[in-house]
């Protein structure tokens, strides 16, 4: 298990550029801040909304038999980029003690439901 961040490439505070755990692969679907009614938690609100999408993760991870760590790749849709600074926030302290997994942060129009303002989309390293 290794978290590589080859010399040469930036360095992040909030992601490293590959992670590498062994397992197999699990690619579960994007997680949103719907709560459990299907209800959009903190519409308007970032933070809120990140709380919520880090939640929906962790409960994933429990549904999956995984942990933080086994998280080897994200990839967040955001609505608008000055948001960056809350995702951050949330990410370190959802990962704090993990290596960080490899991360990418895309800006898009609209998400499936116009009140949401992040996804993330996930790839798990799985225990056989």
């Amino acid at each position: 298990m290794a978290a590589i961040n080859p010399r040469g490439l930036k360095p992040q505070a909030y992601y490293n550029h590959a992670k590498i755990r062994p397992g197999r692969p699990v690619f579960p679907t994007g997680q949103v801040a719907w709560d459990e009614n299907g209800e959009v938690v903190g519409v308007g609100d970032i933070d809120a909304q990140v709380a919520q999408v880090y939640r929906n993760i962790g409960l994933l991870l429990e549904g999956l038999g995984a942990v933080p760590d086994d998280i080897v790749k994200t990839v967040t849709y955001v609505t608008d980029t000055r948001f960056a600074a809350a995702i951050h926030r949330g990410r370190l302290a959802f990962f704090a003690g993990c290596d960080l997994p490899a991360s990418t942060l895309v800006e898009v129009a609209a998400l499936a439901d116009p009140r949401l303002l992040i996804e993330i989309d996930l790839v798990v390293m799985v225990a056989d």
